[in-house]
């Protein structure tokens, strides 16, 4: 039996976490069983148990791992200020995102699932929110950004709502409006309350 050093059986982790995290968002967690998940990472289901205990312990972590990565590459990499927040918006709210399922937000892919999922999971997706919404609030009030946060939260709920309409229309043309004025809204929401 071959023996692999931990680089390698890190990388097979990482690359299990990654390709689970958006096969959960294209399918669904229940649409998603570990045979698929494992073959999509290229390898047996036999080595599912030496990385994770369960399916729930991988659903964990690839949750918390998509939201890391959506404060990483989207609200940390955003321009500073209300340009970083109108880019955020605009790409959230975008026909690419729409259609991207798999590589896009786990909170519009997601949410219904995650409330059904066990406490562990819930607190993991909890503690990636809160994550994305304090770099949200930090670009909405950089002075005092905890005072921020409920609004940053509230506008995470506007786009990932919006998007998930979006994504279950079947008119394209309804859909697309309703991402415009899903923008138009988010961008109102960041405006209230400003030079009061």
């Amino acid at each position: 039996m071959v023996r692999y050093g931990k680089e390698h059986k890190a990388e097979t982790r990482r690359r299990i976490i990654e390709t689970a995290g958006r096969r959960f968002k294209q399918d669904g967690i229940d649409g998603s069983g570990v045979s698929t998940l494992m073959k999509d990472a290229g390898l047996t289901n036999g080595a599912f148990y030496a990385h994770f205990e369960s399916k729930d312990d991988l659903v964990t972590t690839a949750i918390a791992d998509q939201l890391k990565a959506q404060a990483e590459n989207v609200v940390a990499r955003a321009a500073p200020g209300r340009a970083g927040l109108e880019q955020i918006v605009r790409g959230y709210l975008s026909l690419q995102h729409r259609d991207s399922l798999g590589d896009g937000c786990p909170n519009a892919a997601l949410l219904d699932e995650i409330g059904r999922c066990t406490d562990t999971t819930r607190q993991a997706y909890t503690d990636g929110v809160l994550i994305l919404i304090d770099g949200i609030a930090d670009r909405m009030a950089p002075e005092a950004p905890a005072s921020a946060r409920v609004k940053a939260l509230s506008l995470l709920g506007l786009m990932a709502g919006t998007l998930q309409l979006a994504r279950a229309l079947t008119d394209s043309q309804l859909a697309n409006e309703l991402l415009d004025q899903g923008v138009s809204n988010a961008l109102a929401l960041l405006d209230a309350g400003q030079g009061i």
